[in-house]
């Protein structure tokens, strides 16, 4: 029983040791949770560690990858720069003969402001003998010019002396800075002028930094500060109204990214900005800015930069421009399609005002000077264009840069062309067939096009190229590729042939005006006939030039050769494979286009000096080296008397022939001309001379058919309208060694029988002196004696 007793005593224990190990077990559990918690903790961290030296790593790639993109893209050329094209320098010099309102044309069609009293670059005043003005400053092809300020002084004789007003002495020439044209081979369709820093105003870059980046000259590419500041304006309004971008950022995301909208793109934005800041000055960061930022578009092209900016928006540099002006351009940074001048002009006034406010609140204007500007107009352009980009002219000078300037063009280098393109003619030129063209197809019908090319008569440089009627359409150029019969233009050419033979002809020389049949040879007949159906019988030579008389020019041709007449083309410019020699040449069957008749009629009216037709002056490369130049060159092709005497017969065709529509209004000019009809008036031709150029004008169809216009009726009206907005220059040439007047009988057939006493005079090559020897001796005393006395 005592046995049994104990048991339960011992069991007792159990239990009570069974409950005391429950607690050990829960002290096990959590011990090890404690540990596999930290184990946890410390293998997370471990991880982060190497996460975070992994992105390090990343982060220091990536540094040196995109501080290599940096660096590499900013120390090399920044920007594809297309190539700037300017019209030709205007050069000035005492004794000159040009007007004061032709200078004054041209300060205007520069945008020159005339003021009262000029005081800065850009600006001028005139009376009505008397310029004073301040020329531009000017990198021109042998070098950069600083401003002139000067006085030209002028008479009737043109322009008699030019002073420097700032050093108080004569100059001895002045050259007006060229007229910016357009630009050639931009990249990616962009667009931009690329100015140093110092070139932009002081209160433009103030404005902008005061709209744009208030702190930009304090951070470090990144702004914190800006960035929280948008994000409180933006939690405000419950939208996305203001960025926190700095402008070395915008930049960065201009220059080296895309217009994604995400995370890692804005990263990558602010890393860039970081590496600019750090690697680059404020200012050089604030000029690639200024040259990159967006700013609108015309024409398909991005515009970019101030510097383009304002010649698109004002036509002026960005130099010039009033604070209005430069504030309007700064507010367009915000987003230049919703600030478009040219679309919402009210848009846009509201947010210039608004920089204008925030320029007077940082004290970079005045109450007075805020007031003032706002209360302008926005004063832009009627359309929003890059320049007066001719296209039919650019055709060509594209042509030029690839033959003759070779290897010395470069695509994208920012290379300066100069040109000879003469803005003033060519602004008037395209008046003219703008106005004229209208009006002619009435008579012509729909679909009448046509063609202008105007050369410098001695340089033989291109002053206007327009290849249709539609003056600014870039397509089919009939000034180069449009061949078309000359008709009665190649006249000039064969009268020139005759009269290198004064032996044999003179202006006095009678023609016979019979008719005339020619067989060729396929057994055809060829009659030719005059225009008005008449013929004459017998007339001068000189007549029959000024009434364009077809009979007496082919019986006057045969006389000379058809040989001779090609030889003598070819002298003048015209290539012998454009010329088939049969008899139906000699009216001008022989097809050429605008611009070959230009060489022609260019050679005859230098006095047979021939200067080969160009377009490209000069190419400058961006650091102002001259890399090829063209110096005009003539040299003699043709006798100087016979040119002389074919002029002198041109000029008889203004004065009392076929271009007699000319004379009332431009008789003391000495004009000298040649009108030009093909068969079944399809094609309306004018070559017209003055002092100054020689402007070949053709009208016609392109498919060809009849359009019931002479080159009187048709072409010369054309002429007359340019001369009308384009003053000729009067056009004298000195005659030449062994040319004299001569007296002539005029006979009651209309001809002219040599007598040195003879009431009509004309003047002859008396190469030989024959005529002056036996002049002299008939009108010696005892010549007056025996005619007298008969002794």
């Amino acid at each position: 029983m005592a046995d049994k007793k104990k048991t339960p005593a011992k069991a007792a224990p159990k239990k009570a040791t069974t409950k005391k190990k429950v607690p050990t077990k829960k002290k096990t559990v959590t011990k090890k949770k404690a540990q596999s918690s930290r184990s946890f903790w410390k293998g997370l961290l471990v991880l982060c560690f190497k996460l975070g030296l992994i992105l390090l790593a990343i982060l220091v790639i990536a540094g040196i990858y995109l501080d290599t993109v940096v660096k590499k893209r900013f120390d090399g050329q920044l920007f594809s720069l297309p190539t700037v094209v300017y019209s030709r320098v205007l050069t000035l010099s005492p004794g000159q003969s040009i007007s004061l309102q032709s200078v004054k044309k041209e300060l205007d069609l520069l945008k020159y402001q005339k003021v009262s009293q000029p005081q800065r670059s850009g600006e001028y005043s005139s009376s009505s003998t008397k310029i004073e003005l301040i020329r531009r400053p000017f990198e021109f092809q042998q070098g950069p010019e600083p401003d002139r300020h000067v006085m030209l002084y002028f008479n009737a004789d043109g322009l008699q002396k030019i002073e420097n007003r700032t050093a108080k002495k004569q100059m001895g020439f002045l050259q007006i800075e060229p007229q910016f044209l357009g630009m050639l081979d931009a990249d990616d369709d962009q667009q931009r002028l690329f100015l140093r820093r110092e070139q932009f105003p002081e209160v433009m870059v103030d404005a902008l930094l005061a709209t744009e980046d208030r702190d930009f000259y304090q951070h470090d590419g990144v702004s914190p500060l800006a960035i929280a500041r948008a994000a409180l304006v933006n939690a405000k309004a419950g939208r996305t109204v203001q960025g926190g971008s700095t402008l070395t950022q915008q930049l960065a995301k201009n220059l080296f990214l895309s217009r994604e909208r995400t995370l890692w793109r804005k990263v990558r934005e602010a890393y860039i900005a970081l590496i600019l800041d750090y690697r680059y000055s404020k200012d050089r960061i604030l000029e690639a800015y200024l040259n990159e930022v967006y700013l609108g578009q015309t024409g398909g092209e991005a515009i970019h930069g101030f510097g383009l900016a304002a010649q698109v928006y004002f036509g002026r540099p960005i130099e010039e421009l009033r604070i209005d002006q430069l504030a309007m351009l700064v507010g367009m940074v915000k987003g230049p399609s919703y600030y478009n001048p040219m679309r919402f002009p009210e848009r846009v006034k509201e947010r210039r005002d608004l920089v204008l406010r925030l320029m007077m609140q940082e004290d970079i204007l005045s109450p007075h000077q805020y007031e003032m500007a706002a209360s302008r107009s926005l004063d832009v352009k009627k359309r929003a264009t890059i320049a007066t980009r001719q296209p039919a002219y650019f055709q060509q000078l594209k042509w030029e840069l690839k033959e003759k300037a070779g290897a010395a063009y470069q695509k994208g280098e920012g290379l300066r062309v100069f040109t000879t393109l003469d803005p003033l003619s060519q602004q008037k030129a395209e008046q003219a067939v703008e106005k004229r063209i209208p009006q002619l197809e009435k008579r012509a019908g729909k679909g009448l096009e046509a063609a202008m090319v105007v050369v410098d008569r001695q340089s033989g440089e291109i002053r206007v190229m327009i290849g249709g009627s539609r003056t600014g359409f870039d397509g089919f150029n009939r000034a180069i590729n449009a061949k078309r019969p000359i008709g009665s233009l190649v006249k000039p050419a064969i009268y020139l042939s005759a009269l290198e033979s004064p032996d044999k002809f003179s202006l006095a020389t009678t023609l016979d005006d019979r008719a005339i049949s020619l067989k060729g040879s396929k057994g055809t007949t060829w009659t030719p006939r005059n225009f008005d159906r008449k013929f004459r019988g017998e007339v001068p030579l000189y007549y029959a030039l000024s009434r364009s008389l077809n009979v007496p020019t082919v019986n006057l041709g045969l006389m000379v050769g058809l040989s001779k007449v090609t030889d003598t083309l070819v002298k003048l410019g015209v290539d012998a494979q454009e010329i088939n020699q049969v008899p139906s040449m000699l009216l001008g069957s022989l097809n050429l286009s605008p611009y070959q008749v230009a060489q022609m009629y260019q050679t005859l009216g230098n006095g047979g000096k021939k200067a080969k037709l160009t377009a490209l002056k000069a190419v400058v490369d961006n650091d102002g080296i001259l890399l090829y130049e063209n110096f005009p060159r003539s040299s003699s092709v043709v006798p100087t008397q016979a040119a002389w005497l074919t002029i002198y017969g041109m000029k008889k065709t203004v004065s009392e022939g076929t271009a007699r529509f000319l004379n009332s209004k431009y008789s003391w000019a000495g004009l000298a001309g040649k009108t030009g009809t093909s068969n079944d008036s399809r094609d309306s031709w004018y070559a017209g001379i003055d002092g100054r150029e020689v402007v070949i004008t053709w009208l016609g169809r392109d498919d060809n058919k009849p359009m019931k216009l002479t080159g009187s009726s048709g072409a010369l009206r054309v002429y007359a309208d340019y001369l009308g907005l384009r003053t000729p220059e009067a056009y004298q040439l000195a005659w030449p060694n062994d040319v004299t007047t001569a007296g002539f009988d005029l006979e009651s057939n209309k001809t002219l029988e040599p007598n040195c006493r003879g009431n009509v005079k004309l003047p002859i090559w008396d190469k030989s002196g024959q005529y002056k020897a036996e002049c002299d001796r008939k009108n010696s005393p005892a010549a007056w004696l025996t005619d007298i006395f008969g002794l």
